[in-house]
């Protein structure tokens, strides 16, 4: 089972959540406040499984609405994702991945581990 797990920064309180194994399968931004944090990681419970899937990589790309995961590539050459809500702001982000099935992968481990994912708070 994943979680979530809050931690604060020098500049605000951001989140990761993680799958079953440790994993960082997902970061957030950095928010000002502990409460914003919070609807963040209720965003992404509630936005994740519904999310369809954008190839930024490949030509043409095809139309998808939020809530939505855009896959593309960084400047390394990696496979990386980003899940937009249903406004189109960011609220989660990958790790770099080797390959597209990689990236894919984190996709759908997001999708199952977000939902349930209890939220533990680092001091």
């Amino acid at each position: 089972m994943g979680y979530f797990v809050v931690r604060k920064t020098n500049t605000g309180v951001k989140f990761d959540l993680h799958a079953g194994n440790h994993e960082v399968i997902a970061t957030s931004e950095v928010y000002a406040s502990d409460a914003s944090c919070k609807k963040g990681i209720a965003s992404v419970r509630r936005n994740a499984p519904v999310a369809g899937v954008q190839d930024l990589t490949e030509e043409p790309v095809a139309t998808v609405h939020c809530p939505k995961f855009e896959v593309y590539k960084d400047k390394g050459g990696e496979f990386r994702f980003r899940l937009k809500a249903t406004n189109g702001q960011i609220i989660a982000v990958s790790e770099g991945y080797t390959s597209m099935a990689g990236c894919l992968n984190g996709i759908e481990s997001v999708r199952k581990n977000a939902p349930e994912g209890e939220v533990n708070v680092q001091e």
